[in-house]
């Protein structure tokens, strides 16, 4: 577990799956980090129970009201969107509307940074996001990733597999 003075990363439960649908089902939200909106609480629980249960993911907790507001985390090389080296890993997020513009992500975000070079070792830190999406590339820049200059497509995505993202990394050492 991991956490500041407002939120709390933790692994997700079966138990979130209600918060997660009530979320992740808003239309504003997957499309932004490339899969569609969730159609049914059965869908959010098959979710929790495969892709959130990997290493590396964790349910951002609001502290305020002990309820799941979004998802944090990061893909080694094997799961990448991105093309990189096994001492790298690639970090995403999303945060439901009602908590955009709070910083939550950027918090969020340190957090994950710092466990994955100080605890995991990994060297570089990819990042990507939609150009139509600039408050994601702007979370990236509060942490100290810098722009590489690249756009690629994420041909594995769900949604927007055909809309270019651009490419961002922070190195451990700067």
């Amino acid at each position: 577990m991991m956490e500041t003075n407002r939120i709390l990363l933790r692994p997700w439960n079966e138990g979130d799956a209600e918060a997660l649908f009530k979320y992740a089902s808003d239309p504003e939200i997957g499309p932004r980090a490339g899969w569609p909106p969730h159609k049914s609480y059965a869908e959010s629980l098959q979710i929790i129970r495969t892709i959130f249960s990997g290493e590396g993911m964790w349910a951002v907790i609001w502290k305020e009201t002990g309820e799941p507001i979004g998802c944090v985390g990061y893909l080694p090389a094997s799961t990448s969107n991105l093309k990189i080296a096994e001492t790298e890993c690639e970090v995403g997020y999303w945060i439901a509307r009602p908590y955009w513009g709070k910083g939550i992500c950027t918090e969020a975000m340190k957090l994950v940074i710092d466990y994955c070079i100080n605890v995991k070792g990994f060297t570089t830190l990819w990042g990507d996001y939609f150009l139509d999406n600039p408050s994601s590339g702007r979370v990236m820049e509060k942490c100290g990733f810098i722009d590489t200059g690249k756009e690629t497509l994420c041909t594995s995505l769900a949604v927007g597999s055909d809309r270019p993202v651009k490419v961002m990394k922070l190195c451990r050492n700067g």
